[in-house]
């Protein structure tokens, strides 16, 4: 395993793109957006310079790092040498099983085809190959380069062979799997989207304000974020996806969506990336909360 692919060049792939990199494999960044590969490799680079500042890395490290990752807009050719093609595209079904078809096409049969998606079917996105055996799951945490656990999901055709590389590949990069099956949410977003989904609705029933519930949870549970901060770095519409598809793939209305998660949705106001979520945040900055922001 020397070659990786990765597609999708937003927060989650520039990422896994850095992590691959930094442990010294030659990994192709794969984003149909060239502005968008531009950000991601900006932000690894600035990623790469505060690990330097810590003297967890020297400039050298840094430069092999940044020299690994080659960036492209042709996902055909950036698949066509992988030996592992990792999708951390947007999480959207269908979108990730046209990725899948044209992967499966374009890479060499050797190659093991992962998905970085959150809740979608590990088995649902195998079905769109012809190598159903070959495809599993890759659930890295955010921010990746920080964040120990990948969460490796094993769809029900997925080969043992295929779980084991994987499992290997993971703690090269210097985090510990854990295996999973694949059902809705898998382990991480089972347990947690509904405790957040059950903050919204604290919220919306009136039970307390948003710094409120963010404190008892810090406070009282130890959490190192309250779950309505949380939910506004992750992405309201993330959390809304997640949710429905665990309603979907239950059938148990314990997992309905809130209604105020619904509206915040439908409004824009999607947390950290526009700014406005349960916080309002300063432009070009999620790390800076200025105040709540919530209207029923």
């Amino acid at each position: 395993m020397k070659n990786v692919s990765v597609i999708g060049a937003g927060t989650m792939g520039n990422g896994i793109a850095h992590v691959f990199a930094q442990a010294g494999f030659n990994v192709s960044f794969i984003d149909i957006s060239q502005a968008a590969l531009d950000k991601g490799l900006a932000t690894i680079a600035k990623n790469l310079d505060r690990i330097v500042a810590k003297g967890n890395l020297t400039e050298e490290q840094k430069a092999a790092t940044l020299a690994n990752i080659t960036a492209t807009a042709d996902l055909k050719a950036g698949v066509s040498n992988a030996d592992l093609v990792i999708e951390a595209a947007t999480e959207n079904v269908e979108l990730k099983l046209n990725i899948f078809r044209q992967i499966d096409e374009a890479a060499p049969e050797r190659a093991i085809l992962a998905s970085n998606t959150s809740s979608i079917s590990i088995t649902k996105i195998a079905a769109a190959t012809k190598r159903p055996q070959q495809v599993i799951g890759m659930h890295f945490m955010n921010p990746v380069p920080v964040m120990k656990l990948v969460e490796v999901i094993n769809g029900y055709s997925t080969h043992a062979e295929v779980t084991n590389v994987v499992f290997q590949l993971s703690r090269v990069l210097g985090k510990v799997p854990v295996e999973v099956n694949d059902y809705p949410g898998f382990v991480a977003n089972r347990i947690l989207m509904p405790m957040i989904n059950e903050a919204i609705s604290s919220l919306y029933e009136g039970v307390a304000g948003v710094e409120e519930i963010d404190t008892v949870m810090k406070l009282g549970m130890a959490h190192p974020m309250g779950p309505l901060q949380l939910a506004d770095f992750i992405g309201l519409d993330v959390c809304l996806s997640i949710m429905r598809v665990l309603h979907d793939g239950f059938g148990n209305p314990k997992y309905a969506p809130c209604p105020l998660l619904v509206n915040m949705v439908m409004a824009g106001n999607l947390g950290a990336k526009t700014g406005q979520g349960f916080y309002t945040y300063t432009p070009g900055s999620k790390d800076l909360v200025v105040a709540p922001n919530f209207r029923k």
